[in-house]
């Protein structure tokens, strides 16, 4: 039997994730992988949704062990580049985009945003704009990846009406961000003339 702790239950729960898909990763059915009785995963985890915010966190922690920006550091090239570590780290689990949604920042993963928004008002860009870029840019991070997890869980099956092509979600990520990044540049820009 496995020694229980918060991390293995939350290893184990994330190996089941990725197995089974969000929709199927219930107590009943950790406890079960683990060799315990349900009641155990309550010692660490008083409800669901707990056990899912650390699965979220822990899913989050490549993202999370990258470096921080430096102040000589070109803000755009930061910019683009923390957006696609983030992508790249939901896209690492299976239903990462929808494991994600929701939680909010809490902790070290507070302390390091705001780091990053302090790199951003360093680099000349006004407050309400790099908090908002920040905000566009995470939401349209996970929506992208969401869409790229329910087209790829449906694979095979999935049926395009008409003469709709297939999407290249790497490029249409890349091209959106882009967008975004033009409209911060061009904001930016006003606010210094």
């Amino acid at each position: 039997m496995v020694k229980l702790n918060r991390d293995t239950v939350v290893a184990e729960a994330l190996e089941l994730l990725d197995e089974v898909g969000l929709d199927a990763v219930s107590t009943r059915r950790l406890a079960k992988r683990l060799g315990v009785e349900q009641p155990s995963l309550y010692w660490h985890f008083r409800k669901k949704e707990e056990l899912l915010s650390a699965m979220a966190e822990a899913a989050m922690a490549p993202h999370a062990a990258v470096p921080l920006p430096r102040p000589a550091d070109d803000w755009r090239a930061w910019f683009l580049e923390n957006t696609r570590s983030f992508r790249r780290t939901l896209l690492l689990r299976r239903d990462g985009a929808r494991l994600h949604a929701g939680v909010f920042p809490a902790g070290a993963d507070l302390d390091r945003l705001g780091r990053k928004m302090e790199f951003l008002l360093a680099a000349g860009l006004p407050e309400r704009d790099a908090q908002l870029a920040m905000l566009a840019a995470s939401r349209f991070t996970v929506g992208s990846v969401l869409e790229e997890q329910a087209e790829a869980a449906l694979g095979e099956n999935a049926e395009r009406a008409g003469d709709i092509p297939a999407i290249d979600h790497e490029s249409a990520f890349e091209e959106g961000l882009a967008l975004i990044l033009d409209g911060l540049d061009r904001r930016v820009g006003e606010s210094s003339a």
